[in-house]
Parts: structure tokens; sequence; C-alpha cells
């Protein structure tokens, strides 16, 4: 009986440290809570917010350097292109010459692009236009077409009156070598000072990244397509 009385004791002597720990968790998740909404909780958000200010500050001091940039958008997500589109409507808020070449796009043009052609005329706008690679099933051709469209680049990156130049899926040119990458690197590295280039589309190799100022790589990890919904108008084309 004595043990028995001994063990029940203990129990619940156990039981009222859980008891007691749980209500003192709680409270402080009601007090944290509550912090929000009080002066106390102001001040903290305010020395937070001003820490972050203080970075921000710096970072913007040490950019000195002011010149025009390489972006490649890579990446197996989607996003890319329409990450490049936006940037054109950017410019053109400032009325920037902009020229858009598209590669590996089929005949049938997105809203975007729509856009560019009926709205946008001062927008230089050229596509390849024979359609994706998987499709053409015709590497001649292939090549040709991306050597014509190359044809089209090359006086663009020459070009200091144009501030910007997107070079849609380009990235393919050098995978599937339609295109020489030397050739590609080195118009890219000598365009004029102030010209912003735009690349996007998968891989694109370790030369292209080496180049570009900013990379940044739009992951896939969740599409619409691939539970069987289809492609949206206004949205994915």
């Amino acid at each position: 009986m004595t043990n028995k009385t001994s063990d029940d004791d203990s129990s619940k002597h156990s039981a009222d440290e859980k008891t007691a720990d749980e209500k003192t968790a709680g409270d402080k998740t009601v007090s944290v809570h509550n912090e929000v909404g009080t002066e106390a909780g102001a001040i903290k958000h305010k020395k937070i917010m001003q820490k972050q200010k203080a970075i921000v500050d710096q970072h913007i001091q040490q950019a000195t350097e002011d010149r025009g940039v390489c972006i490649l958008l890579t990446g197996n997500g989607k996003g890319k292109t329409s990450s490049a589109f936006g940037m054109v409507m950017r410019a053109l808020g400032y009325h920037h010459k902009v020229a858009v070449i598209q590669f590996i796009k089929g005949q049938q043009l997105s809203g975007e692009e729509l856009y560019l052609k009926n709205q946008c005329p001062e927008v230089y706008f050229y596509q390849m236009g024979t359609g994706f690679t998987w499709e053409t099933q015709d590497r001649a051709a292939d090549i040709i077409a991306a050597e014509k469209t190359w044809q089209q680049v090359e006086p663009l990156l020459k070009d200091p009156s144009y501030q910007l130049v997107v070079l849609d899926e380009l990235t393919y040119m050098i995978g599937y070598k339609y295109l020489p990458t030397q050739s590609i690197i080195d118009a890219i590295a000598n365009r004029p000072a102030n010209q912003s280039v735009i690349i996007t589309g998968r891989g694109g190799g370790n030369e292209l990244q080496e180049i570009a100022d900013t990379v940044a790589e739009v992951k896939d990890i969740k599409h619409a397509y691939n539970v069987g919904i289809k492609a949206r108008q206004g949205v994915d084309y």
C-alpha cells in the first residue's frame, strides 16, 4: 500500500509539473503575441527595422559602379521569360530603347509578344519562329535558323542606343551547340558599357554564368501542368 501511495503521489506530482510547464509555455506564447500590439513590441520592431535599414544603406553606398548589367535567368521552373518581359515593361516606363530576340519559340505568339507587336512598335522584336526543337526535329534547319537569328543580335550588341536587349532562350543555342559559345560570350562581353542584356533559358554553361553580373535560378517546386491542368491564356502564354 505504501508503495502504491508513493507511486500515486509521484505521478500526481509529475502531472502537476507538466501542467505547470504547459501553462508557463502557454503564457509565454500569449505574451509574445500580446507584445506585438504593445509599446515594447513597437520598440522592438523599430530596432529591427533600423538595423535592416542600416544594412541596406550600406549596400547602396558600396555600389559605386554605374554601367549596364548582364542578367542570366535560368533553372527548370516557370517564369524566366515572364521575368524578362517584366523588365522590358520597366525599361519602357523610362522610355528606354529595347530589343527582344527570341530563340526556340513557337509560331504562335504569347500575350506579352502580342502586346509588344501591337502596342509597342518602338520595341525591336524578332522571333526565330521555327518552333521548339522537339517539334522541328531537324538539327540542320535549326542551326540555319539560329545563325540567321544571331545575325539580328550582333548589331544590337554593338549599338549603344539600345539600353536593354533580351535574348530569350539563348541558352539552348549553347546547349544544343547551334551557335559557337565563344562568339556569344565575346559579343556580350564587348557590348556598349551602358547596355544591359537579359538572357533566359535552362543551363547555358559555366562561361555564360561567369560573364553574367546576376544569375538567378528559377526552381520548379510545383507546376499545374504536371497534374493535368491546361496552360492558361493570360497566365502561361
